[in-house]
């Protein structure tokens, strides 16, 4: 019976290429959206811990309260022992202080007047320790647009559109003025050797970042850090891992009532994504469910048309003695053979999209140049496990659905008008 269908498709085009067509193109849609889909929020996910919130966050009580405007003077104190702490508790994760802090950066003329001056929204990272991964986690040795990474203290990268906008030259003098953590007013002379651009559009405005010691030092804030990120094993964030450590921390301190008692979050709240979280499981589900009803339904009008032109060919296996049931079965069989083969092709399709988009990625940053979320300017997709697999479900379903409803039209014929039609 198999060989028959097999045989009877490639022989009669009209009744197998137009639907392995339809198949192959909703399944390539299908398949491409979800990388596409995946990718943007990975990215998006991965943008938000590497530079705000790591996969978990600790910070002060009063400083987790006013996080959004992040208040140093706030901060978390003892922090050198608290990393160490965690270090020992959680040793198969990643630990970094952070300072975030604002300011403007201010370009002196060879008077010692002011040049030019400019906001930047700081960053205090690990750059100089010989053990340090800020550099791998920020990705900053490729993000250098020009000049190289800071080796001394003193020294300190800023964006590119910064630079270009202060016209500051490397290895001049550059001066913060900032707010310590105390509240008073400080002033800290710092060394421009390069500038950087991350592809996150809310950073590469006017990012300055800087060794957090010499922050520190400008700021007051000696072991003292407003933040302390935390990354799970090979930066792959699992939101029930760290659910758990967070459960665990926040349990551990919780007879400290002091409000400068740490305390630590994770990224799915601290980041506000958890919407967004919900809406990617659910967005695959009403993917394929979109798709199997389009295509049941072009498919089912693809079957009575071609039902019509099949009359005869049904009048004439009722004739030689088929039953009717076994006319439909074989019909929902040839439905399964074009949807395998219009399936694999469509996802061949799709994969090969998706990989382009992958490797070369989609330019958006003139699309967002109000866009202050931490979100990554070009787009690229993420092949996953399930993108080879979900298309088979619209291209399957789709056609087995459509076979069904349109065969149910011959079905219910008479066997008297099917040989009327017939010419018999």
């Amino acid at each position: 019976m198999m060989k028959f269908l097999v045989i009877g498709l490639l022989r009669d085009r009209q009744r197998s290429l137009f639907p392995i067509l339809i198949v192959a193109i909703g399944v390539w849609i299908t398949v491409f959206l979800q990388a596409y889909i995946a990718g943007f929020f990975s990215d998006l996910i991965d943008s938000t811990a590497r530079f705000s919130t790591g996969h978990v966050k600790v910070m002060s009580r009063a400083y987790a309260e006013n996080e959004d405007q992040r208040p140093n003077d706030l901060a978390l104190l003892g922090v050198d022992q608290i990393t160490t702490d965690l270090q020992q508790n959680y040793p198969d994760m990643t630990w970094v202080k952070r300072i975030q802090f604002g300011g403007l950066l201010d370009i002196p003329d060879e008077t010692g007047e002011t040049r030019s001056q400019g906001p930047v929204a700081g960053m205090g990272v690990d750059l100089l320790s010989p053990t340090s991964s800020e550099i791998a986690v920020l990705n900053i040795e490729k993000a250098i647009v020009s000049g190289r990474l800071p080796q001394n203290p003193g020294e300190i990268l800023i964006s590119d559109k910064l630079a270009r906008k202060l016209e500051v030259q490397l290895g001049e003098t550059a001066t913060l003025l900032s707010s310590t953590m105390h509240g008073s007013m400080t002033m800290y002379n710092f060394t421009v050797v390069g500038t950087i651009r991350f592809g996150v559009l809310a950073m590469d405005r006017g990012a300055m970042i800087a060794d957090i010691t010499d922050i520190q030092q400008a700021l007051d804030m000696v072991d003292a850090s407003g933040e302390i990120l935390g990354y799970l094993e090979n930066r792959i964030y699992i939101d029930e891992k760290a659910a758990a450590i967070v459960n665990k921390f926040n349990a551990d301190y919780l007879e400290v009532e002091d409000e400068f008692g740490p305390v630590m979050g994770k990224l799915k709240e601290l980041s506000n994504l958890s919407e967004y979280f919900d809406m990617v499981d659910y967005f695959s589900g009403i993917l394929v469910s979109v798709f199997v009803l389009v295509m049941s339904i072009v498919l089912w009008n693809a079957g009575l048309l071609g039902g019509l032109r099949r009359y005869g060919e049904v009048g004439i296996r009722l004739a030689i003695g088929e039953y009717k049931g076994q006319v439909y079965r074989s019909m929902i069989y040839e439905s399964v053979l074009i949807g395998i083969v219009g399936s694999i092709i469509g996802t061949g399709l799709g994969l090969g999209s998706a990989y382009w988009l992958q490797v070369k990625g989609l330019d958006i940053s003139s699309l967002m140049r109000n866009v202050n979320m931490m979100f990554p300017t070009v787009i690229r997709a993420d092949i996953t496990s399930e993108t080879y697999y979900i298309g088979f479900f619209p291209g399957l379903f789709a056609t087995v659905l459509g076979t069904a409803l349109s065969g149910i039209g011959i079905y219910k014929r008479q066997t008297a008008q099917l040989f009327k039609e017939l010419g018999v």
